[in-house]
This record gives C-alpha cells, structure tokens and sequence, in this order.
C-alpha cells in the first residue's frame, strides 16, 4: 500500500504539466483509456475474465467506476477552475475520516484507540502540509462552486473506496480495475466530447507523453490494482489511510521535478503524517 501514495502523488505532480498542454478530462481520457485496454489485454491473456460475476455484479462494477475513475476525476478537475488548490486539497484530505466512519458503520470493520490516534495525525499533519502550517490560510478559506465539486468528488472518492470491497468478493482485484477501469473511461470519454479540445493531443510535447505514460502504467495500472488489492485484504478503512501520503509525495515529486521548495512546517507535517500512519498500521505489533 506504500507504493500506492507513491504513484498517485507522482501521478499528480506531473498531471499539473499535461493539463496545460490538453484539456483535463481530455487527459483523463487518454490516462483511464490506455490503462484500461492494457489492463483488459492482461486479464485475456491471464485468462481471468469472469463471466459469472460480471453478471451477478455489473451494477456495483458500474456504480464503482461512475463514482471512483468518472466521478472523482471530473470533479476534481472541473473545482480547480473555480477554487484554490488549497480549498481542494483541504477538502480532499477528509476522504480517509470519512471513509473510516463510513467502514465501521456501514462495513462493520473494527476500530481502536489506536486507529484513532493515527487517523487524527495524519489528519493533522496533512493540515500542515496543505496550509505549510499557515493560520492566516486556514482562516482566509471562502467557500464557492468549486468547493461545493470538491465536496461532490470527495463523496465519490468514498464512495468508492467503501462499494469498492463489496464489489471484489469473489472478484479478483485485477479483474474489478481492469473493468471499472474501462468503464470509466468510456464515461469520461463522453463527457470530454462537450469540453473538446481533442485537436490538441497530437501537439503534445514529448515530456507530455512521458507523463502521461507514468500516469497510465505506475498511476492507474500499478496504483488502482494495489489499491483495490489493499481494500480486499485490510479493509477500506486502513486503505483509506494511506492516502495521507498523497499529498506528501506530490509535494517531494514537485520539488524534484519541478524545483519547488518545501518549508520546515510543511517537512513537520510530514513527520506528523508518517507517525500517525505507524501508530494505527503498526503499534500494535511486537
């Protein structure tokens, strides 16, 4: 689950260059496109396709890929253009509080003082990493339509991360990525026929395509399959957490990247995060 944080913080750091060359959900499409008939390619050749589940759950494989690859991504692009990063990364940041509470009650997964503990720090140090530990930021927060997308993406985000378990039973987690996968982008695909910008794909720069193809092999391939792998095996709840290293990596993949700095208050935030997530993954291990 490491790795998962790793690839989608990369996967957004190098998404803020290639939406300046093509249109948002014009590169979802691309992104979601690519990965899902390379994804569909392996479970032929693996011979996983399972016919019998695709009858019993289409619903729930659709109801996951409208909310978690369409939902979310075009929510959360569509924010961007009427609100700060800092007012949706904020809003983002909640998705592993209320995923957590959304397993215990809806899931019936368990939950300890520890969880607890680790969920409040990482929620913390997120804060801090966002606002760079900024009071002045915090405060200065004004609510608009783009918040209210952010909080529409943020539903979907948990959304999919709790129907994503009761999806897979009885699914292999490459199977469920591999259709939802396409599903998805089948439905971004028709919703980027309205934005357009279709004519500026083959204008892309070639340090375009190369982040578009780590976005397609480490960001969804690799990340959307060790994800769903991760709900299956320990819960939505303790998946969820991991996420708090989203921002954490992007922010390290900017700087090395793109040459951006990072403040002591945001490294403090980091630390912050780091130990929230040992306290509720690992402190009960001797």
């Amino acid at each position: 689950m490491l790795l998962v944080p790793l690839f989608w913080g990369g996967s957004f750091a190098t998404a803020k260059h290639v939406v300046t060359e093509i249109p948002p959900l014009v590169a979802a499409t691309i992104r979601f496109g690519m990965a899902g008939i390379i994804l569909a390619l392996i479970v032929t050749i693996q011979a996983e396709w399972n016919r019998g589940a695709l009858k019993v759950r289409w619903k729930g494989l659709l109801f996951v890929s409208f909310t978690g690859i369409f939902g979310y991504n075009a929510l959360f692009f569509a924010g961007l253009h009427d609100t700060s990063v800092i007012n949706g990364s904020l809003i983002i940041a909640t998705m592993p509080v209320f995923t957590a509470l959304g397993s215990v009650l809806f899931l019936k997964e368990s939950w300890s003082g520890r969880t607890g503990i680790g969920l409040l720090l990482t929620s913390i140090g997120v804060l801090i990493v966002i606002t760079e530990g900024s009071l002045d930021a915090l405060l200065s927060l004004s609510l608009n339509i783009g918040d209210l997308m952010f909080v529409a993406a943020l539903i979907c985000g948990v959304l999919y991360g709790l129907a994503g378990k009761a999806v897979m039973k009885e699914v292999s987690p490459l199977f469920t990525t591999a259709l939802t996968t396409l599903f998805g982008s089948i439905f971004l695909a028709i919703s980027s026929s309205f934005e357009g910008g279709w004519e500026r794909v083959p204008q892309m720069s070639w340090q375009g395509w190369q982040e578009m193809l780590y976005m397609v092999v480490c960001g969804t391939l690799v990340g959307y399959i060790i994800f769903n792998k991760g709900v299956e095996q320990i819960g939505a709840m303790k998946a969820s957490m991991y996420l708090n290293l989203v921002p954490i990596v992007a922010t390290l993949a900017s700087v090395a990247l793109y040459g951006s700095t990072v403040s002591w208050q945001q490294l403090l935030g980091m630390t912050i995060v780091l130990s929230g997530l040992y306290i509720a993954m690992f402190g009960n291990q001797k």
